[in-house]
């Protein structure tokens, strides 16, 4: 058995190697992260149901005794077999059904009395549950022998039960008797890192009573009072990160431009299209910030289509006027090979010194002997602007005047990533852009380390895409109005979640339907195909040929959802729309609508009752970036929202969205601890910096790095 709460999951009893594999991969190590590894949702079992009172469709607790087993394998399914019982109280009779649970039989005897939990259904005009969870309220065996793992305390009925996100080959009776046996064994010697002072200050309660309420909560109360200690434990680490950020930035210099206004001008007069007045309070933020010593650390948030890219450019155009250096990091190639010629087309017409703005490109695709041409204009400065991807980290990257460092998508890189392109300059000003609207008051929390700008306007001539829900009865319908699109000369996508079939989904692949669509549906039009799988150079073919118009239907992945900009691309359906997030749907849709044709976005799915259907209505009744992603944080929660576990941000367990109030407490103890100990190095703080190295191990460098 491990020694304390860091031991290895491995070592304790029902895990072993291989179970352990499996805890690995939902990121639990140790007894510390099963402690912390909460319920996604909560079930109330304390309301015992009669049988006779039981409503099909529902979820609900029975107390019950068993009066008939039977075992049965499945016709024409080999190997496959069902465990029956029939159970019954003063009201009536429960059919429950079990599959491939032979060992039930031991335990599930007749006379014995059980409560049981599951979804009522109905077979006959007998109420029936299939699999239902349950609890023996006698646990011995047929043999008189304990059941292995159980105990006569009830984990799976008559109370709130904590329902968690596993993955195959862990059930949910399984991790709650290795949550319970840990807390057990284990919570004692868990500390809690927040001062007294703080917890009393703000009525939290301490992390021992929290935890143990996060997972088997006495009651709704409780429950609640542990998630506000949580959230603002959590919080609360995340600012001290940011604050320690903040305090070495206001300690160090960079360069302090100065902005050739004459240049700057010419080089907006010379854009294509009129900049909105959002777009301009939003460059004279970023250029105070770059006529500053101080170096800028700003996040650039504004819906999709709403010209982010022109001002990140401004801002390379204030670096070259100062003669320096800016980068500019895309997450994919299709990406970066775009801005790289918008920046070529808008910066083509302007010169510096008599000299014209010289941008290059380096990404993995690149032959040696192009990418050794790049590394040496960018050593010897010939190179003004670099655009890439992560081929702008590799060591041969060397900047003669790096001042400007541009993130495009940030939550598709690490904090580390960023870092690491910053250290090729002298603390360079760094401008980062997401297309992931994030509600204000919560931005300014999560990226507190940074200024925030927001461009809330849409430029000028904009027509709102027109979006619909369709089931697949609609097929035909949706089919017609592609072919009808294309034939006025318009372009479309057809977006698929999967890439090939499988055998476990039962998915629409991009693949297969491309080849149907190509042979069947639309086989008088030039139908192309793209996604993750293919190769970066047959990728970008595929794409340039889109663009030029050479292909009038592409099928795809979500490998477009980021910056790709097709003008005459009119319409967008979505495959199985359901198995998106609200915000990835906002991103695919924003491809469309940015020429002088009406678009249109047609979401098919058949889930158009239920949260599925409640979130793909949002899609259909609202345009407005923010306020999607307030919805998509609602119902998905920060870890899916976010992203995947943010490389240098303390991952959110909990939502933070209702909680503003708590959020700007933690944040406001967090600087005053930080002003009376900025290197957390005072005795009582000692904790503090523990468990920021244990969850945040590299938080010292971040915190250097600014």
């Amino acid at each position: 058995m491990p020694k304390d709460i860091f031991g290895d999951i491995r070592y304790l009893k029902g895990v072993g190697l291989k179970r352990s594999a499996l805890f690995n991969k939902l990121e639990i190590n140790s007894i510390e992260d099963i402690f912390y590894y909460f319920p996604r949702r909560y079930e109330d079992r304390t309301v015992i149901s009669g049988i006779g009172s039981l409503v099909p469709g529902e979820h609900q607790t029975v107390r019950a005794r068993i009066i008939r087993v039977k075992e049965r394998p499945v016709f024409r399914q080999r190997g496959m077999r069902i465990f029956e019982a029939v159970a019954q109280d003063p009201t009536g009779r429960l059919s429950c059904v079990w599959f491939n649970q032979p060992y039930l039989k031991n335990y599930i005897i007749i006379d014995k009395e059980v409560t049981l939990y599951g979804k009522v259904g109905l077979y006959g005009n007998i109420p029936q549950m299939q699999n239902p969870e349950y609890e023996v309220l006698d646990s011995r065996s047929s043999d008189g022998a304990e059941p292995s793992g159980q105990s006569n305390d009830s984990l799976n009925s008559a109370r709130i039960i904590p329902v968690y996100s596993l993955m195959e080959g862990l059930s949910q009776r399984m991790f709650r008797r290795l949550v319970k046996a840990c807390l057990d064994e284990y919570l004692s010697g868990i500390i809690d890192i927040l001062p007294y002072d703080i917890r009393e200050r703000n009525h939290l309660l301490n992390i021992a009573s929290a935890v143990l309420n996060m997972h088997f909560p006495q009651d709704a109360l409780h429950q609640e009072e542990a998630y506000r200690r949580i959230i603002f434990e959590e919080c609360f680490l995340m600012q001290l990160i940011f604050g320690l950020k903040r305090y070495k930035a206001d300690k160090i210099t960079g360069i302090a431009h100065k902005p050739n206004e004459d240049f700057l001008k010419s080089f907006e007069q010379g854009l294509p299209f009129k900049l909105t007045d959002s777009q301009k309070k939003v460059i004279a933020q970023i250029k105070k910030d770059m006529s500053s010593p101080r170096p800028m650390y700003r996040l650039l948030e504004g819906d999709v289509g709403s010209g982010k890219t022109v001002v990140a450019l401004y801002g390379c155009m204030i670096a070259v006027s100062g003669a320096a250096q800016a980068v500019f990091m895309a997450p994919t190639e299709i990406l970066a090979q775009q801005h790289y010629k918008n920046i070529k087309h808008q910066t083509s017409n302007i010169k510096y010194n008599n000299s014209p703005v010289n941008a290059a490109l380096l990404t993995g695709s690149l032959s040696r002997e192009e990418k050794e041409k790049v590394y040496a204009g960018i050593k010897e400065g010939d190179i003004n602007i670099l655009v890439g991807t992560h081929a702008l980290l590799q060591e041969g990257v060397e900047f003669k005047r790096l001042s400007l460092v541009v993130i495009d998508e940030q939550h598709k890189f690490g904090v580390y990533q960023r870092m690491n392109l910053a250290a090729k300059g002298s603390n360079p000003d760094c401008l980062i852009m997401t297309a992931t609207p994030i509600p204000r008051t919560l931005a300014l929390t999560i990226y507190s380390d940074l200024d925030i700008s927001t461009i809330n306007e849409l430029p000028s001539g904009r027509i709102p895409v027109k979006t619909y829900l369709a089931g697949e009865d609609r097929r035909g319908w949706v089919y017609d109005f592609i072919r009808q699109s294309l034939q006025s000369g318009r372009q479309a996508y057809i977006v698929y979640p999967i890439i090939d079939e499988s055998e476990k989904l039962e998915l629409k692949s991009a693949k297969a339907m491309y080849e149907d669509l190509k042979k069947n549906v639309f086989s008088d039009f030039k139908v192309g195909l793209i996604h993750g799988k293919i190769k970066q150079k047959e990728r970008d073919k595929v794409m340039a040929s889109f663009r030029k118009g050479e292909i009038d239907l592409l099928v795809s992945t979500v490998v477009i959802e980021v910056g790709i900009d097709v003008a005459n691309a009119s319409v967008m359906v979505i495959e199985h729309a359901e198995r998106f997030g609200l915000s990835q749907l906002h991103q695919l849709r924003g491809r469309i609508g940015r020429g002088a044709h009406q678009s249109h976005c047609i979401l098919l799915s058949d889930a158009v009752s239920g949260e599925s259907g409640q979130r793909l209505k949002v899609m259909v009744e609202q345009s407005d970036g923010f306020k999607i992603a307030e919805r998509d944080l609602e119902i998905r929660g920060p870890g899916e929202f976010f992203g995947a576990r943010q490389h240098g941000i303390p991952e959110l367990r909990v939502n933070p969205l209702e909680n503003m109030e708590l959020l700007q407490a933690a944040r406001k103890e967090a600087d005053a601890l930080i002003k009376k100990d900025p290197f957390l190095g005072l005795r009582q703080n000692t904790g503090l910096a523990d468990i920021l190295k244990r969850r945040f191990p590299d938080y010292e460098k971040i915190a250097e790095a600014g």
